[in-house]
Order: structure tokens, then C-alpha cells, then sequence
């Protein structure tokens, strides 16, 4: 067994116990949101927060990988948009959804342990560049556009204002955001971190992979799969085949270096993440659309994201 391929079955194994778990009723599957509030909340802030006091981006060219990345989030966004609303008749509202669920990559709960278990350490230091700006960047998109059309259509229901004032105290009390500012803070100051505060920082951190993968397989049997399945699956080809492949011909044209291009092209092809449904709850419309490519592109991304990785290491044989 290869190593990327040993990779993905321990990962996915992870998510997989923590379905059966939840499927099983060993444990209920709503401990899964109080697991993944632990993971999100402590252990992933920590895991940030050392991995940046000794952070070196390795070339990582912020800008061209932010700019390689949303391109194609761009182009998978609004093709997922017209799919909803023109393929399926859904108003603009619901495409809206359709559009963020095909472009908004799990990249926290998966792809954290994803590129760390690929790629190491110098892996999860470029990830953190794109982690750092992507929920505030999908996020603003959506409250831009669910305003344009709740105004075009009439829809007096969202208060795009209160909405941006919440969106905007929740993005600077972020505990990732946090802990990948105070991370580097701490490194710019010089002062090394050492004896017992290293070794908290350090057994809590390192339990965020496994908890995290562990809560979304309970995730998933709390969010499930109902209804129409077919814009569900549409969406879920172009997240995991659209948008990788998108992010791959980009970082080639504008020249990433390899390893920057191998953890963009690793983030793309991530599945759906959970804020795509809670953008949907959020402004009461697509739930059910969100929960369903939540769940099949989690699914899916076992094979799919093993290929996109092999793929970019043919292009990009040299990390």
C-alpha cells in the first residue's frame, strides 16, 4: 500500500468510525456538533497557533495562491449557481447555495489532517494561508449576493446588514483566525516556546486531526441525505472534479511552486464543508440542498481527492 494510499484509508477510516459510531448509537449523533466545537474551538486554534511559532512558508507566493485558489472557486461558484437555478428552476436564493456548496472546501475539520497526513508540517503552513482568508472571503460572497437577490426578487426577509455586522464579529473572534495571528506573534517575538506551555499546546494540537475526522463521520449521520439528490450530485462533481481540476491548470499557468500547488490543488478537491449548510440555515433557504452535497461529496472525496493528489504529484514530482 502506497503511503498517500495508507493516507487517505486512515483518514476516511477515521471519519468511517465516527459514522458508525453515530449509526450504531454508541454515541448520539448530536455529540458530533459538541466534538467538532472542541476541535474547531481548541485543538485546531493550538495546532495553528505552533505550527505558526515556527512558521516558513517555503515560497508559498500568497498572493498567486490566493489568487489561483478563488479563481476557480469563481468559476465552480457560478456554474453551480446557473446549475440550481436554471437546470433545476430554484430561485436565485437557492443558487446562491447551490453555488457556495460547490465551491466551499472543508478545509479546517478535513483538510487540516488531510494535508498534514500528505504533506507534513511545511504542507499545513501553506494550508494556513488559505485558511486564514477563506471562511471571510466565501462568507462575504454570500451575504453580497444573497443581498442582490433577496432585493431583485422582492425578499424583505434578510437583513443583509445585521447579518454583515455578525458575520464581521464572528470572523475577528474566529479561534482559527486567532490562533494563526497569535501564533505568529509569537514567533516575531522571539520568545521560545518551551517546557509545560509547549506540551499543552502540543498534546491538545495533536489531537485535533483525530477529533476533528472523528466528528464529521458523526456529522454526517446527523446532517444525512434527503430529497432531491440530483442537484445534490451535480454539485458534488464540481466540487471534487471541477474545482481541483480548475485550481491545478491555474497553479501551472501562473507557475506555484510545488508544494504550493500540490496543497491548493489538495484544498480544491476537499468535499463540502459544514458552513455551507449553516449559510443556507442562516438565510432559511437550500437546507436540505446543503445537507445533501455535505453528505455525498464526503462520501465521494475518498477516491476522488486520492486522484487529484496523484495527479498534481505527476505535474509537480519535486515537492
Amino acid at each position: 500500500m502506497s503511503s498517500l494510499t495508507e493516507t487517505v484509508v486512515f483518514i476516511f477510516g477515521l471519519v468511517a468510525l465516527g459514522y458508525l459510531a453515530g449509526l450504531t448509537g454508541y454515541l448520539s449523533a448530536n455529540s458530533g456538533a459538541a466534538i467538532a466545537e472542541f476541535a474547531v474551538n481548541v485543538a485546531m486554534p493550538l495546532l495553528l497557533f505552533r505550527t505558526m511559532t515556527e512558521v516558513d512558508f517555503h515560497g508559498a507566493a500568497p498572493l498567486t495562491l490566493w489568487s489561483v485558489y478563488f479563481a476557480a472557486a469563481a468559476v465552480t461558484w457560478t456554474i453551480g449557481h446557473f446549475i440550481v437555478t436554471r437546470l433545476f428552476g430554484r430561485d436565485s436564493r437557492a443558487g446562491v447555495v447551490g453555488g457556495v456548496s460547490s465551491a466551499f472546501s472543508n478545509l479546517v475539520l478535513l483538510g487540516i489532517p488531510f494535508v498534514s497526513g500528505v504533506f507534513g508540517k511545511p504542507g499545513v503552513e501553506v494550508l494556513s494561508l488559505l485558511v486564514s482568508v477563506h471562511l471571510p472571503t466565501m462568507m462575504m460572497a454570500s451575504v453580497i449576493l444573497f443581498e442582490m437577490f433577496g432585493r431583485s426578487e422582492g425578499d424583505g426577509e434578510v437583513d443583509a446588514l445585521r447579518v454583515l455586522r455578525s458575520f464581521l464579529r464572528k470572523i475577528f473572534a474566529n479561534p482559527l483566525i486567532i490562533g494563526i495571528l497569535a501564533g505568529l506573534a509569537w514567533r516575531f517575538s522571539g520568545v521560545p516556546l518551551s517546557g509545560v506551555g509547549a506540551r499543552l499546546v502540543d498534546a491538545l494540537g495533536g489531537a485535533a486531526g483525530p477529533v476533528a475526522l472523528f466528528s464529521i463521520g458523526l456529522g454526517l449521520r446527523r446532517f444525512g441525505i434527503s430529497g432531491n439528490l440530483r442537484p445534490a450530485l451535480l454539485l458534488s462533481v464540481l466540487k471534487l472534479g471541477l474545482m481541483p481540476g480548475l485550481v491545478l491548470v491555474f497553479a501551472w499557468f501562473l507557475g506555484l511552486p510545488p508544494l504550493t500547488a500540490k496543497v491548493a490543488v489538495a484544498a480544491a478537491a476537499m468535499p463540502c464543508g459544514v458552513n455551507a449548510y449553516l449559510i443556507a440555515a442562516q438565510f432559511g433557504t437550500g437546507q436540505a440542498l446543503a445537507s445533501n452535497q455535505l453528505t455525498l461529496s464526503t462520501i465521494c472525496a475518498v477516491a476522488s481527492t486520492t486522484l487529484w493528489i496523484a495527479v498534481a504529484g505527476l505535474v509537480w514530482p519535486i515537492a
